[in-house]
């Protein structure tokens, strides 16, 4: 009876592991392709967060991208930065809520990027930080 519960408990969690091995896998894929410049505070760093939030806002629901955002951005209080990663999360939640396809979002991310602007008041724009506060990492 224990080891069939517990199979059945480790059966759960790797199914649920790899969800976000999914989202991870697909985001840096897209990422790396787009050779934006900004890895941290930039371009690229608003369009790993807006790219991410649209994934999981498309495939599960973009309350989970609420919740990881309070944690991992505390909402976006604190500094600039962690700001700028809540507000895209935000906008990347909303494009994947609406999106009607897997392309049209990665599309529409996209475009939301081309459209973004450094320190974008309107919270439907993307938004980054000025260049000399970019870093260019990997994360």
């Amino acid at each position: 009876m224990r080891k069939r519960w517990f199979r059945r408990l480790a059966a759960i969690c790797a199914l649920l592991a790899t969800y976000p091995a999914f989202v991870f896998a697909t985001v840096y894929a897209h990422w790396f392709a787009a050779d934006l410049p900004g890895g941290r505070n930039g371009p690229a760093d608003a369009y790993r967060h807006a790219l991410a939030s649209a994934t999981v806002a498309y495939t599960a629901t973009p309350r989970w991208v609420d919740w990881v955002t309070a944690i991992m951005e505390r909402g976006g209080d604190g500094n600039s930065s962690r700001a700028m990663d809540a507000h895209n999360n935000r906008i990347g939640a909303a494009i994947g809520a609406r999106a009607e396809s897997w392309n049209q979002m990665q599309a529409a991310v996209l475009t939301a990027i081309r459209d973004g602007r450094i320190d974008a008041a309107e919270k439907d724009r993307i938004t980054w930080l000025p260049p000399e506060r970019w870093q260019n990492r990997l994360y």
